[in-house]
């Protein structure tokens, strides 16, 4: 009977970590897809990133209820406990990530376009690149239950609020500079936050992969280079 019920429970884990499996490939498309609409104006594409979102909520409420009705029924402790209410916080936050991807994909349909100021795009396109390293590092991590590239990626999240920053005085000199670039900047500046966020979800999933594996959170603050605040102040 002990046999049976410890099976049974591994089955649910495995059934969890397949779902969350599936909803990282998909989250993990939808960025790259969303970025590749908004830098090559390919409208259809965008659309079809804003169409795979309801299979990501999908699959994010059907690990939120199966976690629940296998504490119910198991009754875990200690790790395996945790291994459960990881996979809820880990489904939450890639979930997020899948709606930060799609409204940048309505962001590509909003511009509807060609645009100028390539050089802004490609900025915003190396950010996502940056971000999408993360989150692929992030997955293998929850996955192996590694908390050395959890920590590397953790470790990273400041350099994307640098970038993000420097994104934002940049595209702020645009708009002055000229008025006809406010609505399209104004677009880009909503993309590279919805990027940004995105990298703060994958720091999320770091430090419950931390938390999974040592039965501990994270004593120290994470690190944060976002002066975009200061910057708009400063062009007031």
């Amino acid at each position: 009977m002990a046999e049976h019920i410890v099976s049974s429970y591994d089955n649910d884990l495995q059934s969890l970590r397949r779902r969350i499996s599936e909803m990282g490939g998909i989250a993990e498309k939808m960025l790259v897809d969303a970025i590749a609409a908004l830098v090559r104006s390919d409208l259809p594409l965008a659309q079809s990133v804003i169409s795979s979102d309801s299979r990501l909520d999908l699959l994010q409420r059907e690990v939120e209820e199966n976690a629940i009705l296998t504490i119910a029924r198991r009754q875990p402790l200690a790790v395996d406990l945790r291994e459960t209410i990881s996979a809820i916080r880990v489904s939450g936050d890639v979930e997020r990530i899948g709606d930060l991807a799609k409204n940048i994909a309505k962001r590509a349909v909003a511009i509807g376009g060609p645009f100028q100021a390539q050089k802004i795009v490609v900025g915003v396109q190396h950010m996502s690149d940056l971000v999408l390293g993360q989150l692929k590092d992030v997955l293998d991590a929850y996955a192996q239950q590694d908390t050395v590239r959890a920590l590397d990626v953790w470790q990273r999240d400041g350099a994307i609020d640098a970038l993000y920053t420097s994104l934002f005085r940049e595209l702020l000199t645009y708009m002055m500079e000229d008025p006809r670039n406010i609505s399209f900047c104004t677009h880009l500046l909503f993309c590279a936050k919805n990027i940004e966020r995105i990298g703060d979800h994958t720091t999320n999933i770091a430090e419950t992969v931390y938390y999974l594996v040592t039965g501990e959170t994270l004593a120290i603050d994470r690190p944060k280079n976002d002066r975009s605040i200061d910057v708009a102040k400063a062009g007031a």
